[in-house]
């Protein structure tokens, strides 16, 4: 094979796989509906995918469900649907775009989405309670609660052999014995813990290849954009955990960056600016809204969305597969309790990665939708500041709803901060 031949097979593998398998996960979902199969209705902080799939569940992510309809530019007919039913502006867009789909009979820009047979959900986000509850009114839905210990020192969780962790770790392990009894009964079938070791081999195999991709963009320059091929990377980590595709697929795009990584190959033509993203992405114009970036040359390398939406799978946990139960209790309480922190005190692990990925600026983007993941983040941009001098900059807009998005208000302050990122390389270049 010649060299342009393995450039053209390698290079752009992990987006093109990723976008046609993600096509072909909605297109299963319409599938098992028809064909009566169980779907639980799950969130991407604290999935338990490994236990639902021991049971044959198929698992609906309601946040990628909403997510989609912004970026095909469709939110906003769901979102008026919803509140013409009732529900206000100011609550968060996923669950409106969500209520829409069920009072559309699962109808969705990707597919048709199955009716839950089951809903499990943590206290990662604080709206995740009253969403399921939507399910319980309108379709007598089974829920499930699986609440996880925060860290109750700032900065500071604790671990194995500290009895604080030790307690938290027995009284997650109790109620995951709990949720697998509740799916002997929705399901029928009696627990299998040899199926739950497969699924959960899969997840070690894809939480180890996550760990490595975002490691890899460490490279100058950066072997891929946190934003946007980012979003992909994690409706992948999320939508196939447990799966022999999804691990599969990890392994490849690691084969794929680090080639990118040995042979200098970035994601952008010139990359003149390495930037962190803290909080989530703006759907309604999610190209455009990158653009504003990359037309100056800003790349991405960091996103604490790939942190909290992944569920805390960035720290690449792995399970101890001769005891199943207690090592998915603790890597649930791990991972869960990482991704609660990432939105709440990012500023806590992004000052280890200012110099390992040579970071030039940060973007705090707030937005109107989400109040769990704004509340306070003024704060921590202000408590970064303290302790780096790093360009900054803090814009709003929102995730799903594109009236309050203004395209115009936004490309000026970034504008604005690349101009002065340029102005502050001058003056250093001249000292």
């Amino acid at each position: 094979m010649s060299e342009k031949q393995q450039v053209d097979e390698i290079v752009g593998r992990g987006r093109k796989e990723g976008a046609r398998l993600f096509r072909e996960w909605f297109n299963e979902l319409t599938e098992a509906g028809a064909r009566g199969e169980q779907a639980a209705y799950v969130f991407v902080m604290g999935s338990m995918s490994e236990i639902l799939r021991s049971f044959d569940m198929h698992t609906v992510f309601p946040e990628v469900n909403s997510l989609q309809t912004a970026v095909r530019r469709v939110s906003d007919e769901y979102l008026d649907e919803a509140e013409d039913h009732g529900y206000s502006p100011d609550i968060c867009g996923y669950v409106k775009a969500d209520v829409a789909v069920q009072l559309r009979n699962g109808e969705h820009p990707m597919g048709r989405i199955p009716k839950p047979a089951l809903a499990v959900y943590t206290n990662g986000c604080n709206t995740y309670i009253k969403w399921a509850e939507i399910w319980g009114r309108m379709y007598g839905t089974p829920l499930f609660t699986l609440d996880i210990p925060g860290t109750r020192q700032i900065g500071k969780p604790t671990w194995r052999g500290d009895p604080s962790f030790e307690n938290d770790l027995k009284y997650v392990q109790v109620q995951i014995g709990e949720l697998v009894k509740l799916c002997e009964k929705v399901t029928g079938k009696k627990f299998n813990i040899d199926k739950l070791r497969e699924h959960m081999g899969y997840a070690n195999t894809l939480s180890r290849g996550l760990k490595r991709v975002l490691e890899l963009n460490q490279s100058i320059p950066g072997v891929f954009n946190s934003l946007t091929d980012g979003t992909i990377y994690l409706g992948m980590a999320n939508c196939f955990r447990g799966t022999e595709i999804g691990a599969d697929y990890f392994e490849d795009l690691v084969e794929e960056l680090e080639y990118r990584a040995e042979n200098k190959i970035g994601t952008m033509t010139e990359e003149k600016h390495r930037l962190a993203l803290i909080g989530v992405p703006c759907y309604p114009i999610f190209r455009r809204f990158n653009e504003f970036f990359t037309e100056w040359g800003g790349n991405f390398v960091i996103s604490t969305y790939l942190w909290f939406a992944g569920g805390g799978a960035n720290l690449g946990f792995e399970y101890d597969l001769q005891n199943p139960l207690e090592s998915l209790a603790e890597g649930v309480l791990i991972n869960v309790r990482h991704a609660m922190d990432a939105m709440f005190t990012p500023e806590h692990f992004l000052a280890d990665m200012v110099e390992p990925f040579n970071l030039e600026g940060i973007v705090y983007h707030s937005i109107k939708s989400c109040r769990t993941t704004s509340t306070g983040l003024a704060d921590s941009r202000r408590h970064f500041m303290e302790k780096w001098d790093l360009p900054n900059l803090y814009i709003e807009s929102d995730m799903m709803d594109k009236r309050v998005v203004s395209e115009a208000q936004l490309k000026n302050r970034v504008d604005a901060f690349f101009e002065g990122l340029a102005s502050r390389k001058q003056r250093e270049a001249v000292k």
